[in-house]
């Protein structure tokens, strides 16, 4: 991958394709006629997040060489994220991902990373260090843990990040993408030695920990390193600790929900902007759960995320 010498406000690394999501609300998959295309995948959702805020963004990752994967690249320019180190994989086809809505609480998803997904063939020797070094925050996957070459690459990001800035580990646990899911906390644990603030929901956060209570999760991945620790409870709203002793629990924004699908991402990049614009925890909690609930309340992901102004307003409103 090509050096660079410019220092982004946020790089992302692990999952990108293209999400086809029903235009029918509560009908089943077979029966769907008409479907949305968008640009998916949880770090890249990330980053667009981030970038819609106002932050510069980049995401490192792999699409297949095709169609889908020219797609990606169009979209990305287009949400203002930059996609110099998104290289083709002659091998695989870029992912796509269905969806069935049934609100409020119900999204089954269907995911096509078969033989493989290309965002796992990102390579160590590939990385672009000294901006992964610089940029202000860095976000990796669980996902991107799950297979070689990917796995070797993110824990090499981290090593030579070394903990600067903010380095996020965003849970992201996804058991269809393991050979053998029994192996996931040892990789877990490894990666959360080199960051500096993890996020999950409770599901994820016991695959890290082994413990499940949502303040014994965020004792646990404190002392698994990490200086913050974020824990999605959905309905009881999210509790964030620090090591330094301070913690906010807020609880969700009500919200008529279209599709819960991306309000994770949208999370997430808000996290990142709130932490960027050095934000007390609890600011940055009631921004990023609101983030959440916008894109809940709309049909798509990428192109659902907020901009800052309908943050203010949506937080100004309670």
């Amino acid at each position: 991958m090509p050096e660079s010498a410019e220092t982004f406000d946020l790089i992302t690394m692990g999952r990108i394709g293209v999400d086809l999501y029903p235009l029918q609300t509560g009908v089943p998959l077979p029966q769907v006629e008409s479907f949305g295309k968008f640009l998916g995948g949880s770090a890249t959702n990330v980053a667009v997040a981030a970038a819609r805020l106002g932050r510069s963004a980049a995401v490192i990752t792999r699409t297949g060489d095709d169609p889908f994967g020219a797609y990606a690249h169009q979209a990305l320019k287009e949400f203002g994220v930059d996609d110099r180190w998104v290289t083709p994989v002659d091998a695989y086809p870029t992912p796509i991902t269905f969806c069935e809505i049934f609100p409020p609480d119900d999204f089954p998803l269907y995911f096509y990373r078969r033989p493989k997904a290309p965002d796992l063939e990102i390579h160590p020797g590939e990385l672009d260090l000294d901006a992964i070094r610089a940029a202000r925050i860095f976000w990796m996957t669980g996902t991107g843990l799950s297979a070689e070459p990917s796995r070797t690459a993110t824990l090499a990001a981290l090593a030579a990040r070394n903990k600067a800035g903010a380095t996020v580990f965003d849970l992201d646990w996804r058991p269809m993408f393991w050979e053998d899911p029994d192996e996931a906390r040892a990789h877990y644990t490894e990666a959360l030695r080199h960051t500096t603030v993890a996020v999950g929901n409770l599901d994820e956060c016991e695959i890290a920990t082994g413990v499940r209570e949502p303040r014994a999760c965020a004792q646990a991945l404190l002392d698994a390193g990490v200086e913050l620790a974020v824990v999605k409870q959905g309905p009881a709203g999210v509790l964030a600790v620090h090591r330094d002793g301070t913690s906010a629990e807020v609880p969700p924004v009500p919200v008529d929900v279209v599709n819960g699908l991306g309000a994770g991402d949208a999370f997430g990049g808000s996290l990142c902007h709130g932490l960027l614009a050095g934000w007390d925890l609890e600011k940055i909690m009631r921004y990023a759960n609101a983030a959440g609930a916008i894109v809940a309340s709309r049909l798509a992901c990428s192109s659902a995320m907020p901009t800052a102004a309908e943050l203010d307003d949506l937080v100004a409103r309670g």
